[in-house]
């Protein structure tokens, strides 16, 4: 259009060089104020495209930084973590939590509480298997995780039979302890936790003591009578828990001399450095079982009073051999440390970590069934005639 207008103003005045030139300024000045329109509207977009874009941003930035609720209907719902992912990548390093094994020092609240599912989003619940990869002595489906300084022989071990024998009797031989009673598990399975899980509770339905309860109870059906002490070590005061314990201990090998074999019932706890909790998962027959670890102590390092360990400990190694037999993948390997956890006191004395809190209750105790089992099979092994 512009250059349609330039040959006619040219053809109009064709005899008047200046008139041309004139017509050519009128030409020019049409095409600068034509791009300047352009490039304002052009401007304008931009800036209006980038407020826009920092006001989306500063929104949603808001959003994520405020707490988190979980909504109604995820609070079950472990296949809706997906929906949860913004507020993990955002605030996993202010919630991350530091959890250790029972063997370490908890400062878990041991207030008077239940293991609630609402709440608001902490982090994620991954579902794990911890093989034999983990372990760095092994011997005939023995798996070990050596912490101590001590070499160890697992053929010589396994081939010296433990010196403790079970007999054919109407009296307990078992007794299941806790020496932590509050630690608790999940009500349910589920892909995330939140500030509502607590990982500790008094309430005996929700917490290790109904996973002992389970053990004690698939024993008796396997003709092992056992004995199952619920006092509360850890509770109202966490300090000096395995003091309280012993003394326990103490009281019923004294009111039943039969007992041969102690138990001390635990859960574990497993965390990332991004915060999120694991579930150490066995599936077993078509369902999920909590993964299991032995643990065994040792006279070793500072270690003292505690000879007879190694009594303890050939009957780990065959406990978890069975294990491995009957039910591939239960066992984790065993830990094997220089502490005694009350397990001077007997030389059949084994502590055990059953999953870990972001397992569901239930799991336990499927697994608590199958350790009987396997714990059954073990000592029949070691039957007098």
């Amino acid at each position: 259009m512009l250059f349609i207008a330039q040959n006619s103003l040219a053809r109009a005045f064709k005899d008047d060089s200046s008139l041309n030139a004139l017509a050519n300024k009128v030409c020019f000045a049409k095409v600068v104020r034509y791009l300047g329109r352009k490039l304002f509207f052009f401007f304008s977009f931009i800036l209006l495209s980038a407020a826009s874009i920092y006001c989306i941003n500063f929104v949603c930035g808001y959003a994520l930084s405020s707490e988190y609720t979980v909504p109604a209907d995820l609070k079950n719902t472990a296949n809706n973590i997906e929906l949860l992912t913004p507020f993990f990548e955002e605030n996993r390093e202010n919630n991350s939590i530091n959890f250790n094994s029972s063997q370490n020092a908890d400062t878990s609240s041991t207030g008077d509480i239940s293991a609630a599912t609402s709440g608001k989003a902490k982090g994620k619940i991954l579902n794990r298997t911890i093989d034999s990869s983990a372990a760095n002595l092994k011997y005939q489906k023995i798996y070990i995780k050596n912490q101590t300084g001590l070499k160890i022989d697992l053929k010589t071990e396994l081939l010296t039979l433990p010196k403790l024998k079970i007999a054919s009797t109407d009296n307990p031989q078992v007794l299941i302890v806790h020496t932590h009673t509050t630690e608790c598990y999940m009500d349910v399975e589920r892909g995330y936790y939140t500030d509502s899980d607590k990982t500790r509770t008094t309430d005996d339905s929700k917490n290790i003591t109904a996973v002992g309860r389970v053990l004690k109870e698939s024993l008796s059906k396997k003709g092992i009578v056992a004995i199952h002490a619920t006092e509360k070590h850890d509770y109202p005061e966490y300090s000096g828990s395995y003091g309280r314990a012993e003394q326990t201990i103490k009281k019923y090998l004294k009111k039943y001399p039969t007992i041969k074999v102690v138990i001390d019932l635990h859960r574990d706890s497993v965390t990332d450095e991004k915060g999120n909790k694991s579930a150490l998962i066995a599936n077993i027959n078509g369902k999920k079982a909590a993964q299991v670890m032995l643990v065994s102590g040792c006279q070793s390092g500072s270690v003292t009073g505690f000879p007879n360990w190694r009594e303890n400990f050939r009957l780990a190694i065959r406990l978890q051999q069975t294990m491995e037999v009957m039910y591939p993948s239960l066992s984790r390997p065993i830990l094997f440390t220089e502490r005694k956890y009350n397990q001077h006191l007997t030389t059949g004395s084994l502590l055990i970590e059953c999953g870990t809190e972001a397992n569901a209750l239930e799991q336990a105790k499927y697994s608590a069934e199958l350790l009987a089992n396997c714990l059954a099979s073990t000592l029949n092994m070691l039957k007098t005639n």
